[in-house]
């Protein structure tokens, strides 16, 4: 077996208040494949199910340790997920605001690479 890339989709999320790396990341990749259809990959690849599609998630973000990587592939609603974090993003000075739970004026910023794969004979 094989596998053929179909697809790369790149996005960008950002945590304006909060400082939380997992709802940048988790952002990233909704955006990532928020303007993508898989239209005719069904047909093209064969597949019975979407759920054979092999989907690679690499998300760069500050402080990726702190990422809930269940959370961030939730936002995937077909395939065999895998992600991998690593440092990247951006930190840039926000606004601080107690009310919306900012622990301090960091907003975090991250991006996204969504790869779909799918084996072949």
């Amino acid at each position: 077996m094989a596998l053929k890339r179909f697809i790369i989709e790149m996005g960008m999320g950002v945590d304006q208040h909060g400082q939380e790396p997992t709802v940048a990341a988790a952002r990233a990749v909704r955006n990532a494949i928020a303007h993508n259809a898989l239209l005719g990959i069904m047909e093209v690849a064969g597949l019975k199910d979407p759920n054979e599609m092999i989907v690679e998630v690499k998300v760069a973000v500050p402080y990726p340790e702190q990422v809930r990587e269940e959370e961030v592939l939730a936002v995937l609603p077909f395939g065999q997920k895998t992600l991998t974090v690593e440092t990247g993003g951006m930190v840039v000075d926000g606004l601080a605001i107690p009310s919306l739970n900012d622990k301090n004026d960091e907003m975090l910023i991250a991006v996204a690479a969504v790869t779909v794969l799918v084996e072949t004979e």
